[in-house]
This record gives C-alpha cells, sequence and structure tokens, in this order.
C-alpha cells in the first residue's frame, strides 16, 4: 500500500529546500570561518550558531516528508561562495541569501496552496514566520553596522559591534508579538 501523502511536485519542492538548507549551513560555516579569521570572534559565533540553526532547519523538513510517507533524496550541495570582502560585503551576502531562501519558503507555500495539500500548507508557515525573522536579524546587522560607520567603521566600533553580536540571541521579536505595552 502506498502511504506517501505528498505529490511528486511538493516532494521535489520540499527536497530540494532540505538540499537549500544544508547549503545554508555551509555558507553560515565559512562566513564564520572567515569572520574569525579577521578577528570578530562575535560575529564568528553568530554565524556558527546560524549554521547549526539551518541544520536544524534541513532536518525538519527531511522528517516532515518521511512523515507524509515521501521519499528524501540527499543531494550533493554546492561549495560556499568566496570569502566576503569585508563585513559591508558579509551582512549584504547574508541579506540577499536570506531573501532568496524566502522565495524559495514561498513557493513551497504557494504550490501547497494551489494543491490543496493542507498538512504542506501548515508545515511551511513555521518558516515563513523563520524568515521573517531571519530577515529582520540581517536587516539588524546592517543597521548597526551602518552606525557604526560601515565600510569605514573605525576599529573601536568594530570592535564594540563584534562584541555585542557575540552575546545576542538568536531571535528578534516580531511586529505580530508586540503589544502596546512592551512595542
Amino acid at each position: 500500500m502506498d502511504t506517501n501523502r505528498l505529490s511528486k511536485k511538493i516532494q521535489t519542492v520540499l527536497n530540494s529546500q532540505m538540499t537549500k538548507e544544508a547549503e545554508a549551513a555551509q555558507i553560515y560555516l565559512s562566513y564564520g570561518c572567515w569572520a574569525d579569521s579577521e578577528g570578530f570572534g562575535g560575529i564568528a559565533n553568530y554565524f556558527f550558531r546560524h549554521c547549526q540553526e539551518e541544520r536544524e532547519h534541513m532536518m525538519k523538513f527531511m522528517q516532515y516528508i518521511l512523515e507524509r510517507g515521501g521519499t528524501v533524496k540527499v543531494e550533493a550541495i554546492k561549495a560556499p561562495p568566496a570569502n566576503p570582502k569585508n563585513l559591508q560585503d558579509c551582512f549584504e551576502k547574508t541579506f540577499k541569501h536570506e531573501v532568496e531562501n524566502t522565495t524559495a519558503i514561498y513557493n513551497i507555500v504557494n504550490l501547497a496552496h494551489e494543491e490543496k495539500d493542507w498538512a504542506t500548507y501548515n508545515f511551511g508557515q513555521w518558516f515563513v514566520k523563520e524568515q521573517i525573522e531571519e530577515e529582520k536579524l540581517v536587516m539588524g546587522l546592517l543597521d548597526r553596522l551602518k552606525i557604526a560607520g560601515g565600510p569605514k567603521a573605525s576599529d573601536e566600533s568594530l570592535f564594540a559591534l563584534d562584541m555585542q553580536l557575540g552575546k545576542e540571541p538568536d531571535s528578534a521579536t516580531l511586529a505580530r508579538d508586540v503589544a502596546v505595552e512592551k512595542p
């Protein structure tokens, strides 16, 4: 008896996203190594933590495919891109990557909606929320770097930014969770 509850198209995009999450983990691992080699231990720590988070996302996709009776296809991943030129370049590339990932998540949710696969649609909503958070975190990095002086930031301001990022939580408060008492 066939127990697969996923269409071929849904199974394909879920497997593809699982691979994208593995690639994201490698990108963040690479950026963390680059940051550490540049003396940014706090920023490296930030990227290493996010590397692990992307691996967890990969596992969520794998487990969901299995739970729905589908077939997981583990594929080769691309090598991370070249090292960033500087911190500005690093954060801009990170933001671009997150926006591309958001688009891929939206494609999954849109396909699930078209096919009326409400289980996958519901599963995808967790990732929609996650991508709002991820984009907000990286926009915050770009904003802080801008305040610190952007590409021309002083060593002192970069040191302060590095120390701050090493201690920060890995999540952001989202607009939908804000109340008048706690904006």
